[in-house]
């Protein structure tokens, strides 16, 4: 169940607010639809309702505002526009993705995608789906984690007759199975033949909350509308009329409908037929027109009972008229809890559902390999940059910067395809999801190191098979690439997460060789350069634990890092981005 409470959005520069002081209900196995016209307040009242935009008022959903719902894809399922996914992902590596966000099991995307009969366009991209497939697909993604509760923004805008039919035939089915519709739409035609309850808005106002059938009664049928100072005395004058006079076959019958202040409504019959009725009476008639009723038809409301949305003490729930074409309302099945293992699955699945990672790795191994051959072939030194394809004219090692460009992409992408916000809102900030981030991107650079200094150290050995050019620390090369590589796709992943941009993630990786390295190398002087020549060796010393061959050069990789002004570059960096990516997600923390 849905109840909206005193919703009121925030006024900008003086203008009036688009949802003012709008209280409704929206009860399980009904469909209610908000009707109006465009700029009525709908679309600004879903979005005030879901939390997205600032205002007063609260909705609840089964008694509990919306950033108290704990699986918000579990409990009410959203289509607000578009479906905000990637163009290039297919539409069933989409239901995958976002399967493992809500916590619902990988098969459950081909179900949806079978309900919503999508199933053989599964490996269709998104940016090639047409209206009504993409409609399909959004229907899909709200019903994804089951709900109890569906909230769609127009959801038969620009569908064709056959689409639109099959669109109502499904949400009749969802509220015949017990759950809660709530709908916006802006023909009345179409509110009539699907809701159960028509809510109807008017510059952000409640203007009428009827019944299917009332709404169908006073919107529908063309009527004579009368304005009269003396509306009771024309409506006793019009009811002994049309009872005395005899109304032919087939005609439909007169039905005169007192409604608020000094207005009547006359369904059928004519304007002609009504004024001489009041001429005959003697009765003065302000306002005298044919039309079909509008949007200012306005229907007794219920009191409030309580402003926090609970029934009264001792008083139960009020029955309701069962919905058109539901008999047994079954509950809707209960899915387990998501668990802590969600934002790395999803991570995984969207990060290998786009081609543009596996290219972006393709081209990193590509150019390390071509400089490691430029530079084996003129004998350059040290074996480190020659293994890891280092060029001296580039700031950072091919396998680095392509680190940095997939951990920009990985916020980037989450921000320009916002799959886990509706209506392309600002993206979650969650900790759990910026740990399943770091996590792959860690796995992607290490992916990427190994395949580097692999592919490098085989090729170099059968060129130049005296080995005399790859001669070096094979063990401490890749312990210190891999720790550069993580490095800067953290940097890129933080950055990238606190501008939304994959360029600003770029280039803060960029700056961490162009900028901040030389400034901290000046600003130190050569004194503290110097100081740290030696360090591995020192901490060595130190050590009384007996290690393993080989291990020990490996457990000092990260201190022969930190001798090079780009090693205290990236921590400086990184701890930098972490404080800033933590102040911006307090700042925008739900209060």
């Amino acid at each position: 169940m849905i109840q909206a409470i005193g919703l009121t959005s925030a006024s900008r520069r003086g203008r009036p607010p688009a949802v003012d002081d709008l209280s409704f209900e929206a009860r399980p196995g009904h469909v209610t639809v908000l009707l109006g016209a465009p700029g009525s307040g709908k679309s600004a009242a879903l979005r005030l309702m879901l939390q997205l935009s600032p205002g007063q008022g609260v909705a609840l959903f089964r008694g509990r505002p919306m950033a108290r719902v704990p699986h918000p894809a579990r409990e009410v399922g959203t289509l607000l526009g578009d479906v905000p996914g990637h163009p290039r992902r297919t539409a069933l590596g989409h239901l995958r993705m976002l399967s493992a966000a809500a916590g619902v099991p990988v098969e459950r995307a081909e179900e949806m995608l079978e309900e919503v009969g999508l199933s053989g366009l599964a490996d269709q991209r998104l940016g090639t789906l047409s209206r009504g497939m993409e409609r399909r697909l959004g229907l899909a993604v709200a019903l994804l984690g089951d709900p109890h509760t569906l909230v769609l923004d127009e959801p038969s805008l620009g569908l064709g007759a056959r689409e639109t039919a099959w669109l109502l035939e499904l949400l009749r089915g969802y509220a015949g199975r017990g759950g809660t519709v709530l709908v916006t739409a802006r023909d009345a035609e179409e509110a009539a033949g699907l809701a159960d309850r028509v809510v109807s808005l008017s510059a952000g106002r409640l203007v009428a909350d009827q019944t299917g059938e009332d709404f169908a009664r006073t919107r529908l049928r063309p009527r004579v509308a009368v304005r009269t100072p003396h509306a009771e005395r024309l409506a006793a004058a019009l009811a002994g009329e049309f009872r005395s006079s005899v109304v032919a076959e087939g005609e439909p019958s007169v039905e005169v409908v007192r409604e608020s202040g000094n207005r009547l409504s006359v369904y059928g019959s004519s304007c002609s037929v009504v004024g001489e009725v009041a001429f005959r009476h003697r009765v003065l008639v302000h306002q005298l027109a044919d039309e079909v009723g509008e949007s200012n038809d306005r229907s007794a409301l219920g009191p409030l009972a309580r402003a926090d949305g609970r029934a009264p003490a001792g008083v139960g729930a009020p029955d309701a008229p069962r919905p058109r074409g539901s008999a047994v309302r079954p509950a809707l099945p209960v899915l387990p809890p998501s668990g802590p293992s969600w934002p790395l699955r999803y991570e995984v699945r969207r990060w290998v559902g786009v081609p543009t990672g596996w290219w972006v790795m393709a081209a990193a191994l590509f150019a390390g390999l071509v400089a490691a051959l430029a530079l084996a072939a003129t004998g350059a030194r040290p074996a480190e940059r020659v293994l890891a394809g280092w060029a001296e004219p580039l700031p950072l090692p091919p396998v680095a910067l392509a680190a940095g460009l997939l951990g920009a992409l990985s916020f980037g992408h989450e921000f320009r395809y916002p799959a886990l916000a509706p209506a392309r809102v600002t993206v979650p900030r969650r900790l759990s999801l910026l740990a399943g981030k770091l996590a792959v991107s860690a796995a992607a650079a290490l992916t990427l190191c190994v395949g580097t200094l692999t592919i490098n150290s085989a090729v170099l050995t059968a060129l130049f098979a005296d080995g005399r050019r790859i001669s070096g620390a094979w063990d401490v090369t890749l312990a210190g690439t891999v720790l550069l590589a993580v490095g800067c796709a953290w940097a890129g992943l933080l950055a990238a997460g606190i501008f939304r941009s994959t360029l600003v993630g770029l280039a803060a990786v960029g700056a961490v060789p162009l900028a901040l390295a030389p400034a901290l190398r000046a600003a130190l002087g050569g004194g503290a350069e110097r100081s740290l020549d030696g360090l591995p060796g020192r901490l060595h010393a130190l050590t009384t634990l007996p290690l393993p061959s080989g291990v020990d050069r490996l457990l000092f990789a990260p201190a022969e890092l930190a001798t090079q002004p780009i090693g205290w570059a990236l921590a400086l960096s990184l701890a930098v981005l972490t404080c800033g990516y933590a102040l911006v997600s307090l700042r925008n923390s739900p209060r």
